[in-house]
């Protein structure tokens, strides 16, 4: 028996894996977007490819992900992402590695946050610096 996929539920399942609320991906795929579409759209089951490739960019997930999940194949696809498997397996027969794909995904929003805060910072501190300079 083939099981049905529903890429409205994977969106939601990937997205709360990330810790990414409704309203912040609502951000992301711009304007036209709230917290309630994101909701009716996480009921859809089948997503329309344009929009399934913009949320896939959003959330650095691939579209197949959203397209093929379950619990087995979306952790290969996104191992075979990171190359986790290659590495792992390099000069090492049977290797014992614990990484979850979706800890890496995290850690890769967090560093992009982490990164933007500290462009902030230098861009105030620069300010900051320029208006010195001009009240001299």
């Amino acid at each position: 028996m083939e099981q049905k996929i529903h890429q409205g539920r994977n969106v939601k399942r990937f997205r709360e894996m990330l810790g990414i609320k409704q309203e912040a991906l609502a951000l992301d795929l711009g304007d036209d977007w709230n917290q309630k579409k994101i909701s009716l759209l996480e009921q859809k089951e089948i997503i329309e490819d344009p929009l399934l490739q913009k949320i896939s960019e959003v959330l650095k997930i691939p579209v197949e992900a959203f397209q093929n999940f379950d619990e087995e194949q979306a952790v290969n696809i996104i191992s075979n992402t990171f190359n986790i498997e290659k590495d792992a397996f390099i000069g090492n027969s049977k290797p014992t590695f614990n990484i979850n794909p979706m800890d890496e995904i995290k850690k890769l929003h967090e560093e992009k946050i982490a990164l933007y805060e500290r462009m902030l910072k230098e861009k105030d501190e620069m300010m900051e610096r320029l208006e010195k300079l001009i009240n001299k």
